[in-house]
C-alpha cells in the first residue's frame, strides 16, 4: 500500500482545499470514491484488466498537483499551430485539466450546445452534470477512477441537446504545462442526446520536459437514435505517463464510433468499456499505435452487449520497434438476451525487432445461443518475401520495410470517417516511421 498511501494522506489532509476549488456536484461523490480508493488500493497484474501494465509503479513517484488552481501561465493560441488543413473544427483548449476560456472560437455552436469548463458546467447546469456524472464510471470497480473522481476538480463538459446534429467538429487540443513535475487528473463529460450527432477530435501534447502523470475518466452517454464520432491522438513525450479510462453507454439504434491513435508517448494505458444498453446500438472501435525505443502502450477493451440485435466491430493494429512494448485486452460480452448480436474483434501485430514484445488477449464470454461472434489476433514480423520482392525493383531494404509497415497502418486509418484527419494522419504516420515527427510542425511549445 505504499503508492496508495501517498494519495490517502493527501485527501486527508487536502479534502477541504480541493472542495473549495471545484463545484458541489463534483465534491458530491468524492466521499465515496475516496472510500472505494481506500479500500482496494491500486490493483496488481494478478488482476487480470491490469496484467500487462505496473499501475502501482506508475503512481509511486511524488509529483505535484496545482490544487490550489494557480493560474498558468500560456496562452496556446499563440503557441499551437497544430492543425488538421481542410478541417474546419470549433477549437478549444484545456491546459492540464483547465478548460481556457480566454479566447473562443468566433464560429458560434448551434443552439443549445455547450462546451465549456466541467466545473462550471456543474454551476449552470447542476441538474444535467449530476444525472450522468460519476454514473457510468463506477469508482467501486476501478482504482483509477476513484483515484480521478476524488481529485479532480475540472475538466471539459460537450453536450449536445436532442434533435441537433453538428456539421462542424469540436476538436479539443488537451496541453501538459508545468515548471515541475506534475499529475493532472482530468474529467470529461459527453452528453449527446436523443436524434443528436456530434464529432469530436482530441489531441493530447506536452508543452514542457517535465516528468507528466495524467489520469482522465470520460464519461460518455450517446442517446437513442444518436451517433458520436470520437477521435483521440497523442503525440507526447518519453516522459509521459498517461492512464485513461473511457465509459460509454449507448442507447437505442445508437452509433459510436471510436479511433485511438498513439504516435508518441511514454507508458500509455487506455482502458475502453463500452455499454450497448439498447436495442440495434452499433459500436466501432479503432486503434493504431507505433511504438519504438522503451515504449509502453496498453489498451483494455470491453464491449458489453446487454440488448439484441446490436453490432460491434473492432480492430487494433500495433507496430513496435526498439525495444517497445505493446499489450492488447479485449473482451466482448454478450449477455443472456442479447440475441442477434453480432461482434467481430481483430487484434494484428508487427514486431520490427527481436527486442519488442506483443501481449495479446482477445477474448469471447456469450450467453446467448443466437449470435455471430468472432475473434483473432496476429503477432508477426515484416514479410521476408515481400521485402526481397520489393528490393529485386530497386527499392532499398530501409524503404521497403518503411512501405510495409506504413500500408499496415493505414488499412485502420483508411476506415476513419473523418476524411481530413484521415489524410492528415497518413502524412504523420509516414513521417512518424521516418524518424521525423519528434515535434509538431509549426508548434513553439514542442520546440
Amino acid at each position: 500500500m505504499e503508492s496508495e498511501q501517498q494519495y490517502i494522506s493527501l485527501y486527508e489532509q487536502c479534502r477541504g482545499m480541493i472542495g473549495e476549488h471545484s463545484a458541489d456536484v463534483l465534491n458530491a461523490v468524492r466521499e465515496a470514491a475516496f472510500e472505494a480508493f481506500r479500500t482496494s488500493g491500486f490493483p496488481s497484474r494478478k488482476v487480470e484488466r491490469y496484467r500487462y501494465t505496473d499501475i502501482a509503479e506508475l503512481f509511486a513517484p511524488d509529483f505535484g498537483l496545482n490544487l490550489r488552481r494557480l493560474d498558468i501561465p500560456v496562452n496556446p493560441y499563440d503557441a499551437f499551430r497544430c492543425d488538421v488543413p481542410n478541417l474546419s473544427t470549433s477549437l478549444y483548449f484545456v491546459v492540464n485539466d483547465a478548460f481556457y476560456d480566454r479566447v473562443l472560437p468566433k464560429s458560434p455552436l448551434p443552439d443549445g450546445v455547450v462546451v465549456d469548463s466541467l466545473r462550471r458546467a456543474a454551476i449552470t447546469h447542476p441538474d444535467l452534470v449530476a444525472q450522468h456524472y460519476a454514473r457510468h464510471a463506477s469508482s467501486s470497480d476501478d482504482a483509477v477512477t476513484a483515484l480521478n473522481t476524488m481529485l479532480a476538480q475540472d475538466g471539459l463538459f460537450v453536450y449536445v441537446p436532442q434533435g441537433v446534429r453538428m456539421e462542424r467538429t469540436i476538436q479539443i487540443i488537451n496541453i501538459l504545462r508545468s515548471d515541475v513535475d506534475l499529475m493532472v487528473n482530468r474529467r470529461v463529460l459527453i452528453i449527446v442526446e436523443d436524434d443528436a450527432e456530434a464529432h469530436l477530435l482530441f489531441c493530447d501534447h506536452a508543452a514542457d520536459d517535465r516528468q507528466f502523470l495524467t489520469t482522465q475518466v470520460t464519461e460518455v452517454s450517446v442517446g437513442h437514435n444518436a451517433v458520436l464520432d470520437l477521435y483521440c491522438m497523442e503525440e507526447t513525450h518519453h516522459k509521459n505517463t498517461r492512464v485513461s479510462n473511457l465509459y460509454v453507454d449507448q442507447q437505442a439504434a445508437s452509433t459510436f464510433h471510436h479511433n485511438l491513435i498513439t504516435l508518441h508517448n511514454g507508458i500509455t494505458r487506455n482502458r475502453t468499456d463500452v455499454n450497448l444498453c439498447g436495442e440495434g446500438a452499433e459500436c466501432h472501435l479503432n486503434g493504431c499505435v507505433i511504438a519504438d525505443k522503451r515504449q509502453h502502450v496498453d489498451n483494455n477493451t470491453l464491449i458489453d452487449h446487454r440488448a439484441s440485435h446490436c453490432t460491434s466491430k473492432e480492430r487494433y493494429k500495433y507496430v513496435l520497434d526498439g525495444q517497445a512494448i505493446g499489450a492488447f485486452a479485449g473482451k466482448v460480452l454478450v449477455r443472456p438476451g442479447a440475441q442477434q448480436t453480432e461482434s467481430a474483434m481483430t487484434n494484428q501485430n508487427l514486431c520490427a525487432t527481436n527486442e519488442a514484445r506483443m501481449f495479446t488477449q482477445p477474448m469471447l464470454e456469450i450467453y446467448a445461443d443466437d449470435v455471430k461472434c468472432s475473434h483473432g489476433s496476429t503477432v508477426g514480423q515484416l514479410n521476408d518475401a515481400a521485402l526481397f520482392y520489393m528490393q529485386q525493383r530497386g527499392i532499398s531494404l530501409h524503404e521497403a520495410r518503411l512501405l510495409l509497415q506504413t500500408a499496415f497502418i493505414n488499412e485502420v486509418i483508411d476506415e476513419m470517417r473523418l476524411t481530413p484527419l484521415r489524410d492528415r494522419l497518413h502524412y504523420l504516420v509516414d513521417k512518424r516511421f521516418r524518424g521525423e515527427l519528434s515535434k509538431c510542425e509549426g508548434c513553439r511549445l514542442c520546440r
